[in-house]
Order: structure tokens, then C-alpha cells, then sequence
């Protein structure tokens, strides 16, 4: 049997670097290795291609010690437009024929990853790659731009106002008057960052500077959004094989037991006060109506390969929080959770997004 070759492309220079390269661990342990021959490839935090130890164990999620990757040294080397030939310069200045490659499997949370930069690099080479493309990547990662999509397309988001730096040092007191249209609570977060990272919580307009102070150090731009009072869903969506429909999974719930949200130490690191549970405890018309806004909203932004569609479910219905076009993908992620629940396994996952990314090639 003839392997496709798969370069599996982690790490990143965002401030998920480390849950990137805890994701690989999984994907690397997991994947098909009968159908696929597997070329890790990892990104530095200062965006350095190199070849990557093909050892699940060394990017195993350690609470103590998040997996990195590291300058070892080698280099690289991407196709030419037109050509799928890898290779790799090695530290002593060698180089090497790593083969044609048949697909990218880009595991990549956060700017300069899974905002559609390097989906537009791929594109340009002309390689097949899993995932998002340029477009829905980069909508998804903007949250700001993905509200206005979604709200424009009929779908329910929470009420929010938008912030740029240069008007929170230029007039604080406007900033806070317009937020204060808001009812409280506040969530306070990034524009473009995930996993949680610099979202705060904010209950009275004292704590307003602080949150924003953490939102500013990871973007330029920062919402302010209404705190939505219902239960915390997540539906995994697939886009299509052989020109057939986008699938959605059962949905997953986010229970809190002692946080006030899903914070990224609860995410990945094992902090008490949140369960995380798929398939959810829903009604029929519950999990019917979720799907249907998740691949309303799949379709909202012209989805390719995958997508996280989280929700707060409340008494009027859904309400779109957030898409993920690269969602947490560790075996312990609610999207691959949900997916296990809908009977497809891990490595059946990693299998589908592939085999998506050549069909569409």
C-alpha cells in the first residue's frame, strides 16, 4: 500500500505556541500510520520551520512543562510553486530530500497560523492543506469581523462594543460610557487570540482598566461583550466529502462547578470547577436547533475543513459565542469529544481532515 506523505505543522508564533504543540503529541501518537508517512514540521515562537522529532512523548501536554518547539538548528525547505518536493537543510549545512509531500495538516491555534496567513503561503505554493481557508480563517479569528458576518447573516451573538488601543489611552471615560450600554457582567477579550488567553471577567466598571490593560498586552483591538446567561454548548462541524454536506456532531457541554468561565487553566491545565461533558443532556428540538445555527453559521462564514461552534444556550435559543477553525484538538478537546460521542474515533478525525484536504485540492 502506497502511504501519503503528510507534513503535520505545529508550534506558531502565537500565545498558544504550547497548546499547538500539545496537539501534536495527540495527532502524532494517533494518526493513521499504515495510510500515512508523517513529516513533523514545527514553527519556533520566532517562526522557524524546522524538522521536528517524529515522537509523540516529547509533545505530551505536561501541566508542569508545556511542550515547545525549539531551534535545533535545521531549516526547512518548502516547494516551489508547482513542485511538492520537501527537504531540509540540517545543522551542519547538508541538505536532504525529504520526498513529495501530498497534504499539510496545519494543527495551529492563533495569529500567523489560523488566521489565514499561513493558509494564503500554502495556497501560493500550491500545496493541499486541512483546515480553514483563507477566508473563514481569517473571519473566525477576528471576532469582531465574525459578529458582524454572523449578526448580517440572521445569527444571534451577544451585544458587544469593539475597542481599539488608541482610544482607550485617548479617552478612557468615552470607552467606559460606551460599554456601560452593556448589562453587566462583562467579558472582556483579545480580538484575535484563543484558549482563553487574556479574556477576563469583569462585574462592575472598576474592574474595566485592569481587563483591558490584559486584553491590550495580546492585541491591538479588544471587545467588550454582554455576558449571555444560559448553558455553555460546543457543536463540531466537518466540512464535506466527495461533494456531499457539511456533518455536525452531538453537542458538548461546559460545565462549571467553581470558575466563573472557561479560562485557559481549566482548558489545559487541569484546574478544578469546570466538567466538560458530550454528548450534552439536551432535548431533542435542544440539540436540533444548536446544529442547525452551527452549520448556519459554518455556511455564514464559507467554512472549509472544520470548525468549533460554541454557544450559550439560554430560554430564547441560541446564541453564537465563537467559531474555532482550528479548535483544541487534543484527545481530551470537546471537539474531538464530540465527535467520538457522534461515532468517529480520534484517528478517524485526523483521517477525515485529510482526506478532505485532498479531495478539495
Amino acid at each position: 500500500m502506497v502511504r501519503t506523505t503528510v507534513a503535520v505543522l505545529f508550534g506558531g508564533r502565537s500565545s498558544e505556541h504550547s497548546i499547538s504543540s500539545a496537539t501534536a503529541g495527540g495527532v502524532l501518537r494517533a494518526i493513521d500510520r499504515d495510510r500515512y508517512r508523517v513529516i513533523p514540521v514545527g514553527i519556533t515562537r520566532d517562526g522557524v520551520f524546522v524538522l521536528e522529532d517524529d515522537d509523540p512523548d516529547k509533545f505530551a501536554l505536561d501541566v508542569h512543562a508545556l511542550p515547545e518547539v525549539v531551534d535545533n538548528g535545521t531549516r526547512i525547505l518548502w516547494p516551489h510553486a508547482g513542485d511538492r518536493a520537501l527537504a531540509v537543510r540540517r545543522a551542519d549545512g547538508t541538505e536532504e530530500d525529504l520526498g513529495d509531500i501530498d497534504a499539510v495538516l496545519p494543527i495551529l491555534h492563533g495569529t500567523h497560523g489560523e488566521d489565514g496567513t499561513v493558509q494564503g503561503f500554502f495556497d501560493t505554493l500550491g500545496l493541499p492543506y486541512a483546515g480553514g481557508a483563507v477566508l473563514d480563517s481569517a473571519i473566525c479569528m477576528d471576532k469582531h469581523f465574525m459578529k458582524i458576518v454572523l449578526r448580517d447573516a440572521g445569527i444571534a451573538v451577544s451585544p458587544w462594543i469593539t475597542v481599539r488601543r488608541a482610544e482607550w489611552t485617548g479617552d478612557a471615560a468615552a470607552v467606559a460610557r460606551r460599554a456601560s450600554a452593556l448589562p453587566f457582567p462583562w467579558f472582556v477579550k483579545p480580538a484575535r487570540a484563543g484558549s482563553s488567553v487574556g479574556v477576563s471577567k469583569v462585574h462592575d466598571e472598576s474592574e474595566l482598566a485592569a481587563a483591558l490593560d490584559l486584553a491590550f498586552a495580546e492585541d491591538d483591538k479588544v471587545l467588550v461583550e454582554q455576558g449571555i446567561v444560559g448553558r455553555e454548548i460546543e457543536v463540531g462541524v466537518l466540512g464535506p466529502r466527495a461533494g456531499g454536506a457539511p456533518r455536525v456532531s452531538l453537542p458538548g457541554e461546559i460545565v462549571l462547578t467553581g470558575r466563573e468561565f472557561y479560562d485557559f487553566e481549566g482548558k489545559y491545565l487541569g484546574g478544578d470547577g469546570v466538567d466538560v461533558v458530550c454528548p450534552a443532556d439536551m432535548t431533542e428540538s435542544e440539540t436540533t436547533a444548536v446544529q442547525d445555527a452551527a452549520l448556519r453559521a459554518f455556511a455564514a462564514v464559507e467554512g472549509h475543513g472544520l470548525a468549533r461552534v460554541d454557544f450559550f444556550l439560554g430560554a430564547d435559543g441560541p446564541v453564537v459565542n465563537e467559531l474555532n477553525t482550528m479548535p483544541g484538538f487534543t484527545p481530551i478537546s470537546m471537539f474531538p469529544k464530540c465527535w467520538i460521542a457522534s461515532g468517529l474515533s480520534y484517528d478517524a478525525l485526523i483521517t477525515d481532515l485529510i482526506e478532505q484536504a485532498i479531495e478539495r485540492a
